[in-house]
């Protein structure tokens, strides 16, 4: 049975405190409009997908950005408009804070895995017990980064693995350092810019299925790690194919936003997470000096005062601003050559809309964007399960991912790789022979 959780980030907070102060009439702005299309830019003519939509509908049609994003019509998820489900819907703090507190957990049984890394930290991966004797070897497998402090308790994370699971997908999440009672071994946790974990993830987990193709999703923190991946290894990738969501790409812009207004609430809860993995293992930290200021870390009241203490100095930054910087993930997305989705809300509170970079995925083949006009962040309670059961995103991810593996298998007697794979680009248009 599937029982409510709190998104650990905000789990030290009221429930009925913060939906007060987030609760709000609708915006009287927002948009009334009677469309019933999704939008779809890219190159060429655009193109407007039709859906079955009546004529009251109080949506704004969904923005779609992507060269090669004419494969969307073909899914049945994006079939039906974007509906957020009554009041919670409407304001964008209720439905976070909604989402933390109220949607359900599915309940699974998992096994964990440590792994040694390179500089004898440690990483911790779920898998799902029983999948070895029910899945087929070359199953596809599914490594899922959850957001800043998440793991793999957070109900977004859970909901996902059990849809891909009802695929005959096997499924792995990727707990980082610290992160859902995963060991610390070493005074360094993660960030927005460590990319070597993510790299040692995939690495192990394509050795121990070589058969398999590898696909992954990010949330959050855990997106711009990801596209950060996928923009460094480039052609290198050992993954098929990757989801982005609600990514603050831009960690200059979202550091702005996230102190005004109501969006200090969640700036001082995640502040709140991050003191209590860093005090569980404070030991470690003891007598570190240079730049170093563990007082400040140890007591931030914001996640960028718990950067500035500690973060930024452990990979190498001059200060917080210059670690935004050159952590964001909006810079890598020119790089990325597999096939990435990346969902984004446009009243995301943490994750701003003006954050994503539009002109660098409309101008890259391989990817593709989604944003809603509603969502919140990681809320989008809206579809068939709203409002307690799985976000709105699951259906259209799953159908991403399964299209992408079908269409990237290979053939028994000829490979191709052709200069579009439906839609993405790719390193050669000539037949490959395989002997």
């Amino acid at each position: 049975m599937a029982r409510a959780t709190t998104s650990p980030a905000l789990s030290s907070l009221s429930r009925s405190s913060l939906l007060r102060r987030a609760a709000q009439p609708p915006c009287a702005s927002m948009p009334s409009a009677s469309s019933n299309d999704i939008r779809i830019s890219g190159t060429g003519d655009p193109l407007v997908l039709q859906v079955e939509e009546s004529l009251d509908s109080p949506l704004s049609p969904l923005e779609v950005i992507g060269s090669r994003c004419a494969l969307l019509t073909r899914f049945e998820s994006l079939r039906r408009p974007y509906k957020p489900f009554p009041v919670v819907g409407w304001n964008r703090h209720v439905e976070t804070i909604f989402a933390a507190f109220f949607r359900s957990l599915p309940s699974v049984h998992l096994r964990r895995q440590c792994l040694r890394t390179r500089d004898d930290g440690a990483i911790a991966l779920d898998w799902v017990v029983g999948d070895e004797q029910q899945l087929l070897l070359d199953a596809p497998v599914l490594i899922l980064l959850p957001g800043l402090t998440g793991g793999s308790d957070d109900t977004y994370v859970r909901h996902i693995l059990i849809r891909a699971r009802k695929k005959g997908w096997r499924v792995v999440v990727f707990n980082s350092r610290g992160c859902a009672n995963s060991p610390v071994t070493t005074p360094q946790l993660y960030s927005a810019s460590f990319t070597e974990d993510i790299h040692q993830v995939v690495t192990h987990v394509s050795t121990c299925y070589p058969k398999s193709k590898l696909y992954a999703i990010g949330w959050s923190l855990g997106a711009n790690i990801l596209v950060r991946y996928l923009g460094q290894e480039s052609q290198n990738c050992l993954l098929s194919g990757a989801v982005s969501l609600c990514n603050p790409f831009n960690l200059v812009i979202a550091d702005e936003d996230f102190h005004k207004g109501f969006n200090n609430v969640y700036d001082k809860a995640l502040a709140r997470s991050l003191r209590k993995i860093f005090k569980k293992h404070a030991l470690l930290f003891e007598g570190l000096g240079g730049e170093y200021n563990i007082p400040m870390a140890a007591n931030a009241k914001s996640v960028r005062e718990f950067d500035e203490g500690l973060t930024r100095v452990s990979f190498g930054f001059k200060s917080v601003d210059d670690y935004y910087f050159n952590s964001s993930s909006s810079s890598s997305i020119g790089c990325v050559s597999i096939p990435l989705l990346c969902i984004q809300a446009d009243n995301d509170p943490i994750a701003p809309s003006r954050g994503i970079p539009r002109d660098e995925i409309k101008a890259n083949p391989n990817c593709l964007l989604i944003v809603t006009p509603q969502g919140g962040h990681l809320g989008w309670i809206a579809g068939d399960e709203a409002p307690f059961g799985a976000p709105w995103t699951d259906p259209v991810v799953m159908e991403f991912l399964e299209h992408v593996n079908k269409e990237t298998k290979t053939d028994t007697e000829v490979e191709y790789l052709p200069d579009q794979l439906d839609g993405f680009q790719h390193s050669s248009s000539l037949p490959v022979q395989v002997k």
